[in-house]
């Protein structure tokens, strides 16, 4: 009994649910290991690209797809992360301890939102956070002697260990280290039992309530959360561009952040990640399609908002659970067949519910 007892409970701890998972997810650790040699530089870059933006998705995700919480100025905390770290980096700190006050400070502006934020909810808490957005974004443009205003800051590459990772490999390798740190912390936390007071608080706050859950609590640790993640990205974006300014955290930014968790597949962790190499490709292939469209369209002022647009509809009223959602469904098909019923996967209408019924 003794036995049985310790092997369903190393079951219950892994975060592989069986053999397939660890080897599909080490076949993919391989992979991005191999990148560097695999890719040139400039794809190299843009996967980094997807490494931070992830990070943040991930931020935005417990926030929003976990805990049902509505934020449209989540590049507030991405901007207190970047100046922080540029900040404290061009003051000689090093890199990890710079990093840690990035999330912490960043943290620390999530709890300020989340406080007043325990009044409202739904569109009242996104037009909140839209407000907090463009106070974090004014005051980055006028506070000269610390952010260096409209004209932004210069920073400089990170530092550890007596090692300055100013190679673009170096820094895919770090990015790399830290989306899969906080990947698992994420994964971890949403099977404690904090994490499911975050979903009990998504899917209706009166039965949580009922159940003891502390929604003050619970609401203002998920935006202390997802700021701090959103600030670890934030520093790791300050030190790829090396210089940062107001305008790439403006109201745009958060949208993208939004666009990014929506259409990945809100409620889960593979969705950030999928959202963020959606958003990282989709201006290259505009790009690259500009030439075998017409003048008319290809040369068009604001044609990249037009199909973000579009996208987003489509995925809104044919898709609502996103890429990962779509990934579901191909995996079950491919499970089931040649058994596959055509109805498997009708959707099913529902009607949002009322204010007093949750």
């Amino acid at each position: 009994m003794r036995f049985i007892f310790k092997t369903d409970y190393a079951q219950d701890i892994r975060l592989a649910k069986h053999g397939g998972h660890v080897f599909w997810y080490s076949a993919l650790m391989l992979l991005l290991l191999a990148a560097p040699w695999l890719f040139a530089e400039y794809w190299l870059a843009q996967l980094t690209f997807v490494l931070i933006y992830g990070i943040a998705g991930l931020g935005l995700m417990l926030l929003a797809g976990f805990t049902g919480q509505f934020s449209i100025g989540h590049a507030a905390f991405l901007g207190a992360g970047a100046y922080t770290q540029a900040v404290l980096t061009n003051m000689g700190w090093p890199f990890p301890i710079a990093l840690v006050a990035a999330g912490l400070l960043s943290a620390v502006v999530g709890v300020i939102v989340g406080l007043p934020a325990l009044r409202v909810k739904g569109i009242y808490l996104g037009i909140a956070t839209l407000a907090f957005g463009f106070i974090v974004e004014e005051i980055l443009a006028r506070w000269d002697s610390v952010t260096g205003g409209n004209s932004g800051i210069q920073v400089k590459p990170p530092e550890m260990f007596g090692w300055t990772l100013g190679s673009g490999t170096s820094f895919y390798f770090l990015c790399l280290v830290v989306a899969v740190v906080a990947t698992l912390a994420i994964l971890n936390l949403l099977r404690s039992p904090t994490g499911r007071a975050f979903v009990a608080i998504r899917d209706s706050e009166i039965s949580a309530q009922s159940m003891g859950i502390q929604l003050a609590r619970y609401k203002t640790l998920s935006f202390a959360l997802s700021a701090a993640l959103a600030g670890v990205a934030g520093a790791l974006y300050a030190h790829k561009l090396r210089f940062i300014s107001p305008d790439q955290f403006d109201i745009l930014q958060s949208i993208d952040l939004l666009l990014l968790v929506v259409i990945g597949g809100l409620g889960s962790v593979h969705g950030a990640f999928l959202g963020a190499i959606f958003l990282i490709s989709m201006p290259q292939l505009i790009s690259l399609s500009k030439g075998y469209l017409p003048d008319v369209i290809g040369q068009a002022p604001g044609l990249q908002a037009v199909v973000y647009g579009a996208v987003l509809i489509g995925f809104v009223l044919f898709e609502p659970l996103g890429l990962y959602g779509r990934w579901l469904k191909i995996r079950t098909y491919l499970q089931t067949f040649p058994f596959y019923r055509k109805g498997t996967f009708k959707r099913q209408k529902s009607f949002q519910k009322s204010d007093r019924l949750r």
